[in-house]
């Protein structure tokens, strides 16, 4: 139905994987910039709302606005090497465009369905020892700060390193401009059946053995596959045998092993374009049944083995909750809210059954087991971490709530996932004015309990 000056939906909405309903009544579709900002002056509270693929309450809030109707011209700069397009286009799509001009993005998540904005904000991220998250190929971008008025910002003015990875709190990022590069090759060949005891021993030649590396498995007798994702124009050879006892596959094969691989993106060797490898499935897959929930933890790289020795220890106790986890690196980059800042990381990604009680009490062993590391989440996934130990972890958060005060001093883009996971000493009343507050407690137990008490509504 229309509403006044744009589309507007009122009715429940889900998200990626129909675990989480949101709360938001309304959905906003703007067709124009200048829709989108009376918007935004008009709302008490909103957040933008993209691609769903979050797994907790950080997108929700009492409006939510789509990107989808917004004009969506991709435009190139040679000279500058880069590519501007929407924030809410999704990776997939924007790849298909930059295939036809024949350059390509460094780095992409294992899924090329996630909306380039989304990610960005909450620092989603691919795979390789070299290879940052998905933020630090971000150039520029433009915003609609709480006043409504448009703000164009560039690598190397002040406060970008802050604003990047801005977890939807400092405005709505409506383009941005990525880094390209030359068009590339790659193939990906997958190892089945590596011995914990070889892991632990050759971890840093095994995730460097390719330009992007992911490790899955069940924490069970082995890593059941490791996925070596290689360029072809760099001289990094795949083993032509073994991987340290581990054996190639010879057919192609799922994260999951009871799950058919026809998804999945081609294996053994095959050569294809950076886009059809660096994914893990394929764009003209539609994702998730929605019988999943996902968590993931960072950790120092030089911390990587004995964090997996902590939670390989975990094994019986997470086994009937688990469907699978991924282990892979993600370079460090000077982004203050990103989970690499100042530190080359090592990601351990679990993908739990969708149980929200059970998962609660094994992301809660999990986060104690990590605790020594001083182990961070990602922002989009579930965890249960107090405000005040993800506060002691990030050294620039307290930077990051006075750039959020100043960019927006209404607190339009205030929810209750910030509020509740960076905590604050300083709240945003409705009339603009900020009021003292008690420390909040920085977990999603109270959303992922609401989630798993509601049905999916088509």
């Amino acid at each position: 139905m229309t509403l006044g000056c744009c589309d507007t939906s009122v009715m429940a909405e889900h998200n990626w994987a129909a675990n989480y309903t949101y709360l938001a009544a309304t959905i906003h579709r703007p067709s124009t910039i200048e829709e989108a900002r009376q918007l935004v002056i008009n709302a008490s509270r909103i957040r933008v709302l993209g691609t769903r693929h979050s797994f907790n309450d950080i997108a929700d809030s009492a409006e939510l606005l789509s990107l989808d109707n917004l004009p969506a011209p991709v435009t190139f700069d040679r000279s500058a090497g880069t590519v501007s397009c929407s924030a809410g286009m999704r990776y997939g799509d924007l790849a298909d465009v930059l295939r036809a001009e024949r350059v390509a993005l460094r780095n992409l998540a294992s899924l090329p369905h996630i909306s380039i904005g989304g990610a960005i904000a909450t620092a989603t991220h691919g795979s390789g020892v070299r290879n940052g998250n998905l933020a630090t190929a971000v150039a520029a971008f433009e915003m609609i700060t709480s006043n409504g008025e448009p703000l164009s910002v560039s690598r190397g003015d002040t406060d970008f390193d802050g604003m990047v990875v801005g977890l939807g709190a400092l405005g709505v990022v409506t383009r941005v401009t990525l880094d390209v590069e030359p068009e590339y090759d790659m193939r990906q060949d997958v190892f089945e059946s590596l011995a914990w005891d070889a892991l632990f021993e050759h971890f840093d030649e095994i995730v460097e053995s390719g330009y992007s590396v992911s490790l899955f498995t069940t924490w069970g007798d082995s890593v059941e596959e490791v996925w070596i994702k290689s360029r072809l124009d760099e001289d990094l050879a795949v083993p032509d045998g073994d991987l340290f006892g581990a054996v190639r596959a010879t057919v192609d094969v799922h994260p999951i092993r009871s799950v058919s691989p026809e998804h999945c993106t081609a294996q053994l060797g095959v050569p294809g374009a950076w886009s059809d490898r660096l994914p893990h499935f394929r764009m003209d897959f539609t994702p998730s049944s929605g019988e999943e929930i996902q968590s993931e933890f960072f950790v120092a790289r030089h911390d990587a083995v004995a964090a997996l020795r902590a939670v390989r220890e975990l094994h019986a106790d997470i086994a009937s909750t688990l469907q699978v986890s991924e282990v892979r690196t993600v370079a460090g980059d000077t982004l203050w809210m990103s989970p690499q800042y100042g530190n080359d990381t090592v990601a351990l990604h679990f993908t739990w059954i969708r149980d929200p009680d059970a998962v609660v009490r094994a992301v809660a062993l999990i986060e104690a087991a990590l605790a020594p590391f001083a182990a961070v989440p990602h922002w989009g996934k579930v965890f249960t971490m107090a405000a005040a130990t993800i506060a002691s972890r990030y050294e620039r958060l307290g930077d990051f709530r006075v750039l959020a005060e100043r960019l927006d001093p209404r607190g339009v883009f205030r929810n209750d996932w910030f509020e509740r996971v960076l905590g604050t000493e300083r709240l945003w009343s409705p009339t603009g004015v900020a009021e003292r507050s008690m420390p909040m407690l920085g977990h999603c137990v109270t959303s992922l309990y609401r989630a798993g008490r509601h049905r999916r509504r088509d």
